[in-house]
This record gives structure tokens, sequence and C-alpha cells, in this order.
């Protein structure tokens, strides 16, 4: 491709996108720092004082007092959080098949079975950020749309670094023209920040776009690993009673070593079969912490299946989860990641300011990519 049509690519791929990608830096910010801010709001649940040592109620225990509490509903998920110790996090809803915005959630002591806190849905600033930043409250055709938004981000950022080698041609690496136009500032700090962002933006904008598809991946692994693993039961009833959750879980726990529990999915419900409770490990090692391991077993007969890692597309969309928030680093990469998101914004807000602002036609911009960026720009 010529210099022309690389120029047309960038142009037209970074007007489509440049609006939504403002507003996805906009609403990731805040996003970035949801456990700080959660926690300087006072938002987290705090688990009651209790001498070193207390051993946790037996699973069991804490299934009946979480159906007690909310007599009627199922349970669907019960999960854990690291930076939350002794506390279960357990969903729950009328039935298995129920839409998710008819979850009700309940926070639990681990060790006594009480409820600590049932939340109310959030519907809060932070929530206000996460589904515009997820799926611009669209559903699945939202996240599908803002996934293809990032691909066209990419294309922008890789479009914008092959122009910028012949139009730094003639001009030092990082050279701002602040004594020239206000449109050639603007034009070189564009260039400038765009370059050093790069690889983050391409991280950032190639890990959302992976994000985007979870549902899909999702549904893939379902049809195919999972429908599987579990084809013995294809004739099986559905079970109208389960068995003891602990003793599937210790049952689960032989078949996994140097992982600690995530996550339970009840029979049923997005992530098991109509048969199993599906036990989702995570490793103890830096990188095996972000990957789970899914261990089934027979609700019913206590049975556990032969155990598989997950296949490679699902591991993609794990490994990519923490690279795009930079939340595997603690609070100082979070604040890289920040600072990186700061300037990406002003490379898209002077992107779009270079574009409204235009006063010369296709065939100037590119003689001047053409001559080194040395072209005559008149004075403001």
């Amino acid at each position: 491709m010529n210099v022309k049509a690389w120029f047309l690519v960038h142009k037209w791929t970074s007007l489509i996108c440049t609006l939504f990608l403002l507003m996805l830096c906009l609403t990731g910010l805040p996003l970035i720092f949801h456990e700080e801010i959660d926690h300087l709001f006072g938002d987290e649940v705090q688990t009651p004082a209790m001498p070193a040592g207390t051993a946790d109620a037996s699973l069991d225990t804490l299934v009946s007092a979480a159906l007690g509490h909310r007599p009627g509903d199922v349970i669907r998920f019960m999960f854990w959080d690291d930076h939350h110790p002794h506390q279960a996090f357990v969903t729950m809803a009328g039935s298995l098949d129920a839409p998710a915005d008819e979850n009700h959630s309940l926070i639990m002591d681990t060790r006594t079975a009480a409820v600590l806190d049932e939340p109310e849905p959030d519907r809060g600033f932070m929530y206000v950020m996460f589904k515009l930043h997820v799926d611009l409250f669209a559903g699945l055709p939202g996240m599908l749309f803002l996934g293809f938004m990032g691909l066209l981000f990419v294309v922008a950022i890789v479009s914008g670094v092959v122009l910028y080698a012949p139009f730094m041609r003639k001009l030092d690496f990082g050279s701002v023209r602040s004594q020239r136009s206000a449109r050639l500032k603007w034009l070189d700090l564009h260039n400038l920040l765009g370059v050093v962002t790069l690889v983050w933006a391409l991280v950032v904008g190639l890990t959302g776009s992976i994000n985007t598809l979870s549902p899909v991946v999702v549904g893939l692994w379902q049809q195919d690993q999972l429908a599987s693993m579990t084809a013995a039961y294809a004739e099986v009833p559905i079970p109208e009673q389960l068995g003891s959750l602990q003793r599937a879980v210790d049952t689960a726990d032989a078949a996994v070593e140097n992982m600690h529990m995530s996550f339970i999915a009840w029979p049923g419900s997005q992530f098991s079969s109509q048969h199993h409770y599906g036990i989702f490990y995570r490793g103890d090692q830096p990188l095996t912490s972000r990957l789970l391991q899914p261990v089934l077993v027979d609700a019913q007969t206590n049975a556990r299946l032969e155990p598989q890692p997950l296949p490679w597309y699902a591991q993609a969309l794990l490994l990519s989860q923490p690279l795009h928030f930079g939340d595997y680093g603690g609070l100082p990469l979070k604040i890289i990641w920040a600072l990186l998101d700061l300037a990406t914004i002003v490379v898209l807000g002077s992107g779009l300011y270079l574009w409204l602002g235009r006063r010369s036609t296709t065939a100037r911009r590119i003689a001047e990519l053409q001559s080194g960026g040395l072209s005559e720009e008149p004075s403001p």
C-alpha cells in the first residue's frame, strides 16, 4: 500500500471509532480504581473479627442458610474473592433460567454462615461506568459493536505507525513544532503521544475486543468441551434433589493440586451441566491465578468426571481480562494504566480536533507526509 492508501485507512478507521474510544477511555478510568473507590466510599462489607484459626462452616451449612434467607429462590453461583477473606458471595434467583437482572446477591460469613449483607442491585456511578464500558446498556449487540470499534482502533494504530515513519523522515524524533501553527503543534503532539502509548494501546485495544467475545466463548465451550464431557448424561433425567455440596467439593479437591477454589456453578446454570456441580479452581502462581480449571462432579452420585483444561480460546479470554484493566500488579501498575489512559484520551481528542479544524485537502496532507513533515503550513 502507498502513502495515500495508508492515509485513507488511518483517516476513516480513526474517524469511525474515535468518539466510542473516547467514551471507553473515560469510563475505563474509574473502573481501573474500582476497588479503591469502593473502599474510599465505604462500600465494602466488613467481616466480624473472630479468633485466628476459626474454621469455616461446611458448605452445606452455607447453602442451607442462603436458601433459608431467601425461601423459594435457587442458588446459581457461589464464589470467593481473595481480597475479601472469610466472605462467600452467593448469587440467587427465582429460577436457574431467570434473566441476569433478576439475580439477588448475598454476602455471607464463611465461618458462621451468617448473612452479612444483601446488597441492592447496583445502579450507582460505577455501575453506569461499567455498563457503558462493557455494552452501552445494549447487551450482546452492544458488546460486539464495541469489540468492532476496538478492532478499528487497532487498525488505526497500525496505519498511524506506518504513516509516522515517512512523516518524521526529515524531523528529529519527538519533535513538536511549537513555533509553527496550532494545527502543526497538535499534529506533532498527536503523533508523539501515539507512539509513546503504542504498545499499551495495542494491548488494551486487542484485549478489549477479546473480552467482548466472552458470551460467544462461553457458548462455544458449552457446545464443545462441556457437551463432550457430559455426553453420557444425555438420556439421564434431570435431578430433582441435589446432593451434598461439601462432598462434591471434597471430591473435586482430590483432583487438583496447587490450586484454590474460585467459584461453584450449580447444575443447570451457565457454567455447568444439568447434572453436575461445576467447581472452578485457580492456580497459586501469578500466571495460573488468572486461569480456571473446572471439575464437574455429579450432584447426586458424587462421581467426578476427568478434569480437562479449558480450551485455548477460553484461556485467551481469561488472560486478556487482567491485561485490559491492569489489575495484576497492584496500585503502581493501576497508576501507570491510568496515565497511559489519559495520554490516549489526548491522542483521541487531538485527532478529533485536527479533523474538525482541518483546512487542508487530502492531497495536501499526503504531500506533507511524503515531504517528511516539512511542507509549509500557513500561520493561524
